[in-house]
């Protein structure tokens, strides 16, 4: 499979990972849009939100899971964050492997873009 975020799961890229299980892997991201920027995948490859299949409920919502626990570890779980998933290219998805970012360290405006 050609997915750069499998490449990351399988470690034939690095990344800088800050949280794995069996289910989920969570690394900085290398364009970070704020003082924190982590992303959160499945270890499953799961295109698009629009690929989520019932038997993937559990996994997906691990997800969640994992960004307000490294919320609390980071220190700005109390304060706020932002989590956001794109689907498809007017989504703003550009690597097509689900995957939830985790941003906090600053203040976010609404509309976001």
């Amino acid at each position: 499979m050609d997915c750069l975020f499998c490449k990351i799961i399988n470690r034939d890229i690095p990344a800088d990972i800050v949280f794995e299980d069996d289910e989920v892997l969570a690394f900085n991201d290398i364009n970070p849009q704020a003082p924190t920027h982590i992303l959160i995948i499945p270890k499953r490859h799961i295109a698009t939100l629009n690929d989520i299949a019932d038997e993937d409920r559990a996994l997906v919502g691990r997800l969640p899971q994992v960004a307000a626990q490294l919320a609390r570890e980071k220190g700005f779980a109390d304060d706020g964050y932002r989590v956001v998933m794109n689907c498809n290219e007017q989504g703003g998805q550009t690597v097509y492997h689900i995957h939830m970012h985790l941003m906090g360290g600053r203040r976010f405006t609404w509309p976001a873009g």
